[in-house]
């Protein structure tokens, strides 16, 4: 890839997480299963962090953007995790907001190795 393409795609990026900044800055996040809350479909299992939605908006699922939220108070949007869940046949976004570097590791764990869904990590200044 050319320079010029590598510039492009971290201008894009930059302005993704942006927007995530600025659609959370000013939305309502909405607790739907709190930390340590078994997941509905799998009991044995409870979610590492608060498991949210974003309220007034629309991911992938037709429901709001999906948001977990950890204990770094004020550090902002620090990622996102891309999803396909095949069972539910559809792709989406888990915006991870006041994440540590472990808190996102460990929503990462969640949706990758417990649920089977992905949980491929973007973060703020990857191309």
């Amino acid at each position: 890839m050319g320079t010029e393409a590598l510039d492009g795609a971290h201008h894009g990026s930059a302005r993704f997480f942006a927007a995530l900044a600025d659609l959370v800055r000013h939305g309502e996040i909405v607790v739907d299963r709190p930390r340590g809350r078994p997941h509905p479909r799998i009991p044995d299992v409870s979610y590492p962090l608060a498991y949210c939605y974003l309220a007034g908006t629309t991911g992938g699922d037709g429901e709001g953007i999906d948001v977990f939220v950890g204990s770094a108070a004020g550090a902002g949007v620090a990622g996102v995790l891309l999803t396909a869940d095949l069972a539910k046949r559809d792709a989406e976004i888990k915006v991870l907001v006041d994440c540590s570097p472990e808190e996102i590791e460990m929503a990462r764990e969640f949706v990758s190795g417990v649920l089977g869904i992905g949980g491929h990590l973007v973060v703020p200044g990857e191309t």
